[in-house]
Protein backbone atom coordinates (compact mmCIF):
# COMPACT_ATOMS: atom_id res chain seq x y z
CA UNK A 1 0.00 0.00 0.00
CA UNK A 2 3.02 2.27 0.27
CA UNK A 3 3.07 2.51 -3.53
CA UNK A 4 -0.54 3.69 -3.50
CA UNK A 5 0.26 6.31 -0.88
CA UNK A 6 3.20 7.50 -2.99
CA UNK A 7 1.00 7.71 -6.11
CA UNK A 8 -1.57 9.78 -4.24
CA UNK A 9 1.03 12.13 -2.86
CA UNK A 10 2.62 12.43 -6.31
CA UNK A 11 -0.81 13.44 -7.65
CA UNK A 12 -0.89 16.26 -5.09
CA UNK A 13 -3.26 14.70 -2.56
CA UNK A 14 -2.57 15.34 1.13
CA UNK A 15 -3.22 13.55 4.42
CA UNK A 16 -3.10 10.25 2.55
CA UNK A 17 -4.00 7.15 4.52
CA UNK A 18 -4.79 3.60 3.39
CA UNK A 19 -7.01 1.01 4.99
CA UNK A 20 -6.42 -2.74 4.60
CA UNK A 21 -4.66 -4.07 1.55
CA UNK A 22 -7.51 -3.80 -0.94
CA UNK A 23 -6.96 -0.38 -2.45
CA UNK A 24 -8.86 1.75 0.05
CA UNK A 25 -7.30 5.18 0.34
CA UNK A 26 -8.52 8.31 2.08
CA UNK A 27 -7.02 11.72 1.35
CA UNK A 28 -7.72 15.40 0.93
CA UNK A 29 -7.85 17.14 -2.41
CA UNK A 30 -9.37 20.25 -3.90
CA UNK A 31 -9.51 18.49 -7.27
CA UNK A 32 -12.89 17.31 -8.63
CA UNK A 33 -13.72 13.60 -8.47
CA UNK A 34 -13.42 12.96 -12.25
CA UNK A 35 -9.90 14.40 -12.26
CA UNK A 36 -8.93 12.40 -9.17
CA UNK A 37 -10.19 9.23 -10.86
CA UNK A 38 -8.25 9.97 -14.06
CA UNK A 39 -5.04 10.85 -12.21
CA UNK A 40 -5.11 7.66 -10.15
CA UNK A 41 -6.04 5.41 -13.09
CA UNK A 42 -3.10 6.75 -15.10
CA UNK A 43 -0.70 6.14 -12.24
CA UNK A 44 -2.10 2.70 -11.44
CA UNK A 45 -1.89 1.58 -15.06
CA UNK A 46 1.74 2.72 -15.24
CA UNK A 47 2.48 0.85 -12.01
CA UNK A 48 0.56 -2.37 -12.75
CA UNK A 49 0.94 -2.50 -16.52
CA UNK A 50 -2.81 -2.88 -16.99
CA UNK A 51 -5.91 -0.74 -16.50
CA UNK A 52 -7.20 -0.56 -12.94
CA UNK A 53 -10.52 1.15 -12.29
CA UNK A 54 -10.92 3.69 -9.54
CA UNK A 55 -14.12 4.71 -7.76
CA UNK A 56 -14.13 8.01 -5.89
CA UNK A 57 -16.46 9.08 -3.07
CA UNK A 58 -16.37 12.11 -0.79
CA UNK A 59 -16.57 11.77 2.98
CA UNK A 60 -20.26 12.70 2.97
CA UNK A 61 -20.99 10.28 0.13
CA UNK A 62 -19.36 7.44 2.09
CA UNK A 63 -21.53 8.29 5.09
CA UNK A 64 -24.59 8.43 2.82
CA UNK A 65 -23.85 4.89 1.58
CA UNK A 66 -23.56 3.67 5.15
CA UNK A 67 -26.83 5.40 6.07
CA UNK A 68 -28.61 4.06 2.97
CA UNK A 69 -27.84 0.43 3.83
CA UNK A 70 -31.18 -1.31 3.16
CA UNK A 71 -30.20 -4.21 5.45
CA UNK A 72 -29.41 -2.42 8.73
CA UNK A 73 -30.24 -5.41 10.95
CA UNK A 74 -28.00 -7.81 9.02
CA UNK A 75 -24.43 -8.53 10.02
CA UNK A 76 -22.24 -5.79 8.52
CA UNK A 77 -19.66 -8.34 7.33
CA UNK A 78 -22.38 -10.00 5.20
CA UNK A 79 -23.76 -6.78 3.75
CA UNK A 80 -21.95 -5.17 0.82
CA UNK A 81 -22.19 -2.07 -1.31
CA UNK A 82 -20.88 -2.44 -4.83
CA UNK A 83 -19.62 1.03 -5.76
CA UNK A 84 -20.24 2.17 -9.33
CA UNK A 85 -19.29 5.29 -11.27
CA UNK A 86 -22.89 6.04 -12.20
CA UNK A 87 -26.38 5.03 -11.10
CA UNK A 88 -27.13 1.36 -11.74
CA UNK A 89 -29.67 0.67 -14.47
CA UNK A 90 -33.18 0.17 -13.13
CA UNK A 91 -33.18 -3.40 -14.49
CA UNK A 92 -29.78 -4.32 -13.02
CA UNK A 93 -31.14 -6.81 -10.53
CA UNK A 94 -33.30 -8.59 -13.10
CA UNK A 95 -30.14 -9.55 -15.00
CA UNK A 96 -28.39 -11.00 -11.94
CA UNK A 97 -27.46 -14.68 -12.29
CA UNK A 98 -26.48 -17.41 -9.85
CA UNK A 99 -28.69 -16.08 -7.09
CA UNK A 100 -29.13 -18.40 -4.12
CA UNK A 101 -30.21 -16.65 -0.93
CA UNK A 102 -28.78 -13.20 -1.61
CA UNK A 103 -30.96 -10.10 -1.33
CA UNK A 104 -30.21 -7.07 -3.50
CA UNK A 105 -31.27 -3.42 -3.64
CA UNK A 106 -30.30 -0.52 -5.86
CA UNK A 107 -28.70 2.59 -4.40
CA UNK A 108 -27.76 5.97 -5.87
CA UNK A 109 -24.46 4.78 -7.38
CA UNK A 110 -24.29 1.47 -5.61
CA UNK A 111 -25.84 -1.95 -5.58
CA UNK A 112 -26.38 -3.30 -2.08
CA UNK A 113 -26.15 -7.05 -1.57
CA UNK A 114 -26.82 -9.12 1.53
CA UNK A 115 -25.00 -12.46 1.44
CA UNK A 116 -26.64 -14.48 4.28
CA UNK A 117 -24.45 -17.53 3.56
CA UNK A 118 -21.32 -15.41 3.07
CA UNK A 119 -19.83 -13.81 0.00
CA UNK A 120 -17.24 -16.57 -0.40
CA UNK A 121 -19.89 -19.19 -1.13
CA UNK A 122 -21.95 -17.01 -3.45
CA UNK A 123 -22.19 -17.60 -7.19
CA UNK A 124 -24.09 -14.33 -7.70
CA UNK A 125 -23.10 -12.35 -10.78
CA UNK A 126 -24.55 -8.92 -11.49
CA UNK A 127 -23.55 -7.75 -14.99
CA UNK A 128 -24.21 -4.09 -14.10
CA UNK A 129 -21.65 -4.39 -11.29
CA UNK A 130 -18.86 -5.75 -13.49
CA UNK A 131 -16.80 -2.56 -13.30
CA UNK A 132 -17.67 -1.82 -9.69
CA UNK A 133 -15.84 -2.58 -6.49
CA UNK A 134 -17.47 -4.09 -3.41
CA UNK A 135 -16.88 -3.34 0.26
CA UNK A 136 -18.71 -4.68 3.28
CA UNK A 137 -20.41 -2.39 5.78
CA UNK A 138 -17.61 -2.80 8.33
CA UNK A 139 -15.11 -1.44 5.81
CA UNK A 140 -17.49 1.30 4.67
CA UNK A 141 -18.03 2.38 8.29
CA UNK A 142 -14.29 2.55 8.89
CA UNK A 143 -13.67 4.50 5.67
CA UNK A 144 -16.52 6.90 6.45
CA UNK A 145 -15.04 7.51 9.90
CA UNK A 146 -11.54 8.02 8.53
CA UNK A 147 -12.84 10.44 5.91
CA UNK A 148 -14.92 12.40 8.42
CA UNK A 149 -11.74 13.24 10.35
CA UNK A 150 -10.35 15.17 7.38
Amino acid sequence: MSDLVAMCRDAGFVRVETYIASGNVVFESKVAAPRIKAELEIRLQAHAGKPIGVVVRTASEMQDVLDANPFPKAEPRLTYAIFLDSPPPSDALIHARGRKDEDMRLGKREIFVLYPSGVGLSKLRIPAAKTGTARNMNTIATLAEMASKR
